[in-house]
């Protein structure tokens, strides 16, 4: 597969940015923006704050994407499909607690019955790309090749077209905007640029694009990934991210907004990692006014904010 075309995102590049006009350095700045932020009047049931729990079956396809075959390396991902993901989907069961997985399409090939068994659970399941490329890499014509690819794997799998996307890389290339655009996705859930959803911005014009933003220290990987051979080390005890992601919530709930969480099957499915997972979800039951959703029903109910009689709409 070709690798045409430089991305902004390259991390580095050879321009020296100091000498940029200030023409060059906005033209940066604006290509993908945030815009309006997207909070309801009300959520639904007249709930105080939305809760949308995430996860991201990659599994294998980390080391085949960056071409790693051991056995060693694919069983770490083997762990997600065969211990992580069946615990999962029981503690949201028990918990009656929807949730969106966004799966890579080679992910949901190995494993055709967790994908099925997502979606017939009642839970969201969403694209990650092909094989969790690093789409800042990619060509125009590549990435858009591998997300529709995706989509259409997806699809067949389970019978219901993804509405929703998030990005391998959580980056976008010159060229992921106008992808998503095109392939007519409701949502994004790679950015960061709020706690809140918001609509995204294409050098300054409003999109219609629901943005559902991430955050790494609502992430799982950052504080458990382990790599043999190189410096990353599990530097985090499980209670005390417990505490971050506790504090996450209770701000949410105080302002009225977003608990948004994105976890991994094969980091936080080990055993002394799925108590801290079931402590939160006791610590979240115990405040009145909780609505759980899927990625696409809060985008749905923040696209509310949207209406064209919002005195904040831009036409």
């Amino acid at each position: 597969m070709s690798r045409t075309g430089v991305s902004r995102t390259d991390p580095n590049p050879s321009a020296e940015s100091w000498r940029w006009p200030e023409s060059e350095w906005r033209r940066h700045v604006d290509a993908v923006r945030a815009g309006r932020r997207l909070l309801p009047d009300r959520w639904p049931g007249g709930a105080r704050v939305a809760v949308a729990l995430s996860f991201d079956p990659d599994h294998e396809t980390i080391p085949l994407r960056d071409g790693e075959t051991s056995p060693g390396r694919l069983a770490q991902g083997e762990y997600g499909a065969r211990a992580g993901a069946p615990r999962i989907l029981e503690l949201l069961a028990r918990h009656g607690v929807p949730a969106t997985f966004f799966m890579p399409a080679v992910s949901a090939l190995l494993h055709p019955e967790e994908a099925r068994a997502y979606t017939r659970d009642g839970h969201e399941l969403a694209v990650h790309g092909w094989i969790h490329e690093r789409n800042t890499l990619l060509g125009r014509q590549d990435e858009k090749e591998l997300v529709s690819r995706a989509l259409r794997t997806l699809t067949d799998l389970t019978g219901r077209r993804p509405v929703g996307i998030r990005t391998p890389s959580w980056d976008f290339s010159d060229s992921t905007l106008h992808t998503i655009l095109e392939l007519g996705f409701a949502y994004d859930s790679s950015l960061m640029a709020d706690d809140e959803p918001y609509e995204i911005l294409a050098e300054g014009r409003p999109t219609g694009l629901v943005e559902i933003p991430v955050d790494w220290i609502r992430d799982d990987a950052p504080y458990f990934t382990m790599d043999r051979y190189g410096s990353v080390r599990p530097h985090s005890r499980p209670r005390d991210v417990l505490e971050i992601w506790t504090d996450e919530f209770d701000a949410a709930y105080r302002e009225g907004g977003v608990f948004q969480l994105t976890l991994h099957p094969h980091v936080i499915g080990h055993r002394s990692r799925m108590a801290v997972l079931r402590e939160l979800l006791d610590h979240i039951a115990a405040h009145p006014g909780v609505w759980y959703a899927t990625h696409a029903e809060l985008a749905e109910a923040a696209r509310t904010a949207l209406r064209p009689e919002s005195p904040e709409h831009t036409p």
